[in-house]
């Protein structure tokens, strides 16, 4: 068992959950009122589908919008595919939850920011950075703000 909880990790999973819930809506009742989407993935990630054109393109990240058109919005707990127009171009995208960093909203000023992929190993060497960190502070040496003031 685990020495502490992990709630970074806990809370991502379940904002994760709340876009899969929200697109799995979209996907079944289409986007509501003014309601659109800015969702920004990393397309390096192994599991990400897109046309190797669009790669070349956004090498690193890539954002796009579900506003107007879309189609083909399934949703799975692992991911999202959808279609979406580029150059008069339909061209298919295979996004897992893993891989996207930033979801908006920006009609209700909503928007979720991811640190980055749920590896196993990222997970270890972030609490082995925390345990540093912790270490430093109680060495650190604490300065009185008097010898700052102006007299």
């Amino acid at each position: 068992m685990a020495d502490a909880i992990n709630y970074g990790h806990l809370m991502q999973r379940a904002l994760r959950q709340l876009i899969i819930d929200v697109l799995q809506q979209v996907s079944e009742e289409g986007l509501p009122g003014n309601h659109h989407f800015f969702i920004t993935f990393d397309t390096t990630h192994p599991d990400v589908e897109i046309a190797p054109a669009l790669f070349e393109r956004y090498p690193e990240d890539m954002t796009i919008v579900l506003q107007e058109w879309f189609e083909n919005l399934e949703v799975t707990p692992e991911k999202f595919t959808v279609t979406l127009n580029f150059g008069d171009q339909p061209e298919p995208l295979v996004i897992p939850f893993a891989a996207v960093k930033t979801f908006v909203d920006p009609s209700v000023e909503f928007g979720l920011r991811f640190d980055g992929h749920e590896k196993a190993a990222e997970e270890e060497e972030l609490e082995i950075e925390e345990e540093e960190v912790e270490e430093e502070e109680h060495d650190a040496e604490i300065v009185s703000l008097d010898k700052f003031r102006k007299h």
